[in-house]
């Protein structure tokens, strides 16, 4: 199903996955839902979603929402969510995207 926030098509639990992505930005990065939801739109917005359990649950939604958040290191490293995996990054040394563009579709919500 097509929802007002994400622009691809979600099923309802892929749907709650999703939220929970958003939550774990708004949480996390201290930014608005509406522009966590821009921020995911803009990195995963064109991929193709399975229904629940889609290949991405794998992962916990907070590896995603980092993902949408953060540049990953020279590495190709992010954090992932997992506190021990976490312990080794210097997270203020991760170079954050930009926001997507004000009016560029990504933005479902408003502020």
């Amino acid at each position: 199903m097509v929802t007002e926030e994400f622009l691809m098509r979600l099923d309802d639990g892929m749907l709650a996955y999703f939220r929970d992505m958003a939550d774990e930005m708004v949480s996390r990065f201290g930014i608005s839902r509406a522009e966590a939801v821009a921020r995911i739109n803009a990195r995963y917005g064109a991929l193709d979603i399975a229904p629940y359990p889609d290949l991405m649950c794998h992962e916990e939604p907070a590896y995603w929402a980092y993902g949408a958040y953060y540049v990953p290191d020279a590495a190709g490293r992010l954090p992932c969510g997992d506190e021990g995996y976490d312990r080794q990054f210097d997270v203020s040394s991760l170079v954050v995207r930009p926001a997507p563009a004000p009016g560029s579709p990504a933005w479902t919500l408003t502020e």
